[in-house]
């Protein structure tokens, strides 16, 4: 029986629950519920702080968790990224008074306030920067005006937090980019019931980023509109009852959808329809 740790709480949690949910598996009804079994599947789920998923799965107490990538490397632990899951998107940015630090280097001999000291201590050594790092449990945009450093690092969607603290963002890319990662212990990823997992989630990942295309189109008009929906390997097309006519079926990316059907339109196209993908192999 597998055993996967889902975040309990936080931005996190309902993503995360919604998409096992799409990719088939049973999930809690309550909040109170701190695990669940879905014998179906043959897994259990234990709801968890999302900083402490990271932790259970790299000592081997949980096959996988669903947690942050910034939180997975804050961890420390032997826990390995599986597969990102396109939600929970997030930038870990350095931050200072106007003025003060225009550069990471700049850091060398200075302190640094921040909730990731793993994922500082991680950058920090990667760049050859000897720095303090001053270990806060949040807050950390008001550590520069209470005198205990001298620049923060905080996870990030828009920054607007830092800036409202009167910080300046340094440097044009982020530290590091987050998002939300299904993890494994060491050598789970081979493992068959894995497997069909991760074939679910692709699934449900692919089902999100495309819509399916049906329309109708005239023999003379066929070539060209296939070009513009030819699908993952070819367009489904099939010969109408009138003559000359074909309908057409295809996936096409959802965020190029109208402008899809506005240039199908244009080549004579008919009878366009846009069906949802729930779930799917590929």
């Amino acid at each position: 029986m597998l055993r996967i740790a889902v975040p309990n709480k936080g931005s996190l949690a309902d993503a995360a629950a919604t998409m096992l949910k799409e990719a088939g598996y049973r999930q809690r009804s309550t909040s109170k519920e701190l695990a669940i079994l879905d014998p179906q599947n043959d897994v259990e789920f234990f709801y968890l702080r999302p900083r402490d998923i990271a932790v259970y799965v790299g000592e081997g107490t949980l096959d996988l968790g669903i947690t942050g990538r910034d939180l997975l490397i804050d961890s420390g632990t032997d826990a390995t990224e599986v597969l990102p899951l396109g939600f929970g998107a997030s930038t870990f940015r350095l931050a200072a008074e106007p003025d003060t630090i225009s550069s990471l280097e700049d850091l060398a001999g200075k302190r640094i306030a921040t909730a990731y000291a793993g994922v500082m201590a991680d950058i920090l050594k990667q760049r050859g920067i000897d720095a303090k790092i001053v270990r806060l449990d949040g807050a950390v945009e008001t550590a520069i005006r209470l005198g205990v450093a001298d620049a923060v690092a905080d996870v990030v969607e828009t920054g607007t937090t830092l800036r409202t603290a009167g910080l300046q963002i340094i440097g044009d890319e982020p530290l590091l980019v987050s998002e939300a990662t299904l993890i494994g212990r060491e050598g789970v990823a081979e493992e068959s019931a894995v497997q069909q997992l991760l074939r679910r989630l692709q699934g449900v990942l692919v089902a999100r980023r495309y819509v399916m295309l049906d329309y109708d189109i005239r023999g003379e008009s066929l070539d060209a509109a296939a070009a513009v929906t030819p699908g993952l390997q070819s367009p489904t097309v099939s010969p109408l009852h009138d003559e000359g006519w074909f309908a057409v079926r295809a996936m096409v990316p959802s965020d190029q959808t109208n402008s899809i059907m506005d240039e199908l339109w244009s080549l004579g196209a008919r009878a366009i329809l846009v069906t949802d993908i729930v779930a799917c192999r590929i």
